[in-house]
């Protein structure tokens, strides 16, 4: 018998990429995590991994540990068809997920970090169009 790997539900992968970003954005190790749950960082790990879903009171426990609402974990979620109304014609665009990814990823929360110590305002808009032309991309006219 073959065994199959089983792929993470998307939901529980997000859920997962939520509490790594805010443990992340607070400087706190898996390990850390994990004691003040009474689990081990590779339960961490597996529920920050999606590979691992997060019970109801476990997410109550992680939200109050890490100081945010249980809401927070669900933000930028994926859409689920079973979940949802039809899409129609006036459907959401498709999910920046990548966003949430890089903010939960070493190098983003760093950048995260010390951008947002920047004080002057034009600093940082001059930032944003010097990373835009390196990545190639025209400056956004929103801003």
């Amino acid at each position: 018998m073959v065994a199959v790997k089983k792929t993470p539900n998307p939901i529980d992968r997000h859920v997962g990429s939520r509490v790594r970003l805010r443990r992340m954005l607070i400087g706190m190790s898996q390990e850390k995590l994990g004691d003040a749950l009474d689990l081990t960082f590779q339960q961490i790990q597996k529920y920050e991994k999606g590979a691992n879903r997060i019970g109801a009171s476990r997410l109550q426990q992680i939200a109050k540990v890490l100081g945010v609402p249980v809401e927070f974990f669900f933000e930028g979620a994926p859409a689920t068809p079973e979940l949802n109304a039809p899409e129609t014609g006036f459907a959401e665009a498709p999910s920046t997920g990548y966003v949430v990814d890089f903010l939960a990823s070493s190098e983003g929360v760093q950048l995260n970090r010390a951008f947002v110590r920047i004080r002057d305002a034009k600093v940082r808009r001059r930032i944003v169009d010097l990373v835009n032309a390196i990545a190639g991309e025209e400056p956004d006219v929103l801003s």
